[in-house]
């Protein structure tokens, strides 16, 4: 097997390519043009990669809006794409879901609308209802970024803030057929979760919305408040006519692709075990569970046997009390790496597979058995920095950041423990 870091680089990137939008948006097109035109729009991290691949496997004419984050865009010819912010939402995002919204309203029954989703939709089409501004939605948004709320939890509260989320976009698209395609980066795949739903029907209501704003004691506007007190934010629900011409497929997934890098960990002859790809919590939390399990396999060979691999994806959550730099990825493993302490055969990297842990440029970061030495002896204290949440500055003063750059796909979280 080659070096440790590099193969356990090679399962990121394994996962990575298994969501490809060239890989995985063909085979679920439709099989025949419409009558009518065919509308393609999308939002999210890979919808202008999924646009690009139907534009090269649709031979009809075509047309489209689709939008990405900055620094995500892909050519196209047919397909006009566009560019907002991520994950807090301007006034680009703003613009973006007014043009889309525009340009559905007036199709027929004759017409198809292929819609592109896939995660960071909610922050690049923001839409909100009448009474509320972009600037309450960015007050929102950023308050529930720092609240350790589930990313369940930040779309229910979404979707019930927005003109265009929790259904509302398939119902300006109605009368004409709608087909969703969807990469999910959400833990259990919910469609109406991906993207906060733009498409799909909503069975949360406003109390729901209510309710998240008081559990996490959520700062927000008052203009915010009084909205979700009004029947104008409920969403779309199930059974809404306005979905009865609309369906929905998710073409790739964290399950798929936790199951392409274990494909590559067996051919190397690694027993290989999946844990789960939907585990939520508090990152640092699910650190220190790790690190237990780990410590068991190593002492007890319990629940596996050394050597092995554990996998796992989904998405973790991290409640801001420090001024530091992180993510959900770094810091659940400096705290994996602080509960190992230095252990000896144990190796690991996460990842979020959109390239962007947290707010950084940066995917993730790998440990191994010196990682702790190493920091002690550059001046850092784990346990500080976990505290500051500033797991990223610790990783890239180590040299040990993993760093891909956009990688037009989001198929959530990525963790790797290699047990040796």
């Amino acid at each position: 097997m080659r070096d440790t870091s590099s193969f356990l680089r090679s399962l990121f990137d394994a996962a990575i390519q298994s969501a490809q939008p060239a890989r995985c948006v063909e085979p679920f097109l439709p099989k025949q043009p419409p009558r009518g035109r065919f509308v393609v729009i999308g939002a999210g991290k890979a919808s202008a990669a999924m646009a690009r691949a139907v534009e090269d496997h649709w031979d009809g004419p075509l047309e489209g809006l689709v939008v990405t984050r900055y620094g995500y865009s892909v050519p196209c010819k047919q397909i006009e794409i566009v560019e907002a912010a991520h994950p807090v939402p301007d006034e680009q995002s703003l613009v973006a879901a007014r043009r889309m919204m525009d340009y559905v309203a007036t199709l027929g029954e004759d017409d198809e609308v292929l819609c592109l989703i896939s995660g960071g939709g909610s922050a690049l089409l923001s839409l909100p209802l009448d009474g509320i501004t972009l600037e309450d939605k960015q007050a929102v948004n950023r308050a529930l970024l720092a609240s350790g709320a589930t990313i369940t939890e930040m779309n229910i509260l979404r979707r019930h803030l927005s003109a265009i989320k929790g259904g509302r976009l398939a119902a300006q698209c109605y009368p004409a057929r709608l087909t969703t395609l969807m990469i999910s980066d959400v833990p259990g795949d919910s469609p109406q979760v991906i993207a906060s739903g733009p498409t799909v029907s909503d069975p949360t209501t406003r109390q729901d919305a209510l309710d998240i704003i008081d559990r996490y004691k959520l700062q927000v506007p008052d203009s915010v408040l009084e909205l979700l007190n009004s029947p104008e934010s409920e969403s779309l629900k199930p059974g809404d006519e306005h979905l009865s011409r609309s369906s929905h497929h998710i073409v790739a997934a964290p399950q798929l692709a936790l199951e392409a890098a274990a494909t590559l960990a067996r051919a190397e002859g690694i027993e290989t075990h999946i844990l789960g790809d939907s585990l939520e919590g508090e990152a640092k939390d699910v650190g220190t569970v790790m690190a237990g399990i780990v410590r068991q396999i190593v002492t007890r060979q319990q629940p596996f046997a050394k050597p092995c691999l554990l996998l796992s994806g989904g998405e973790t959550t991290v409640t801001l009390k420090g001024n530091g730099r992180g993510g959900r990825n770094v810091e659940f493993l400096l705290s994996l790496a602080v509960g190992l302490d230095g252990l000896e055969g144990v190796h690991a990297l996460a990842g979020d597979t959109d390239g962007v842990d947290g707010a950084e440029e940066i995917a993730g970061a790998v440990i191994a058995p010196d990682t702790l030495n190493r920091a002690f002896a550059a001046g850092m204290n784990p346990r500080k920095e976990l505290a500051n949440n500033n797991a990223h500055g610790f990783f890239e003063a180590l040299g040990d950041s993993v760093v891909t750059g956009p990688t037009m796909t989001n198929v959530n979280d990525f963790r790797a423990i290699l047990i040796g």
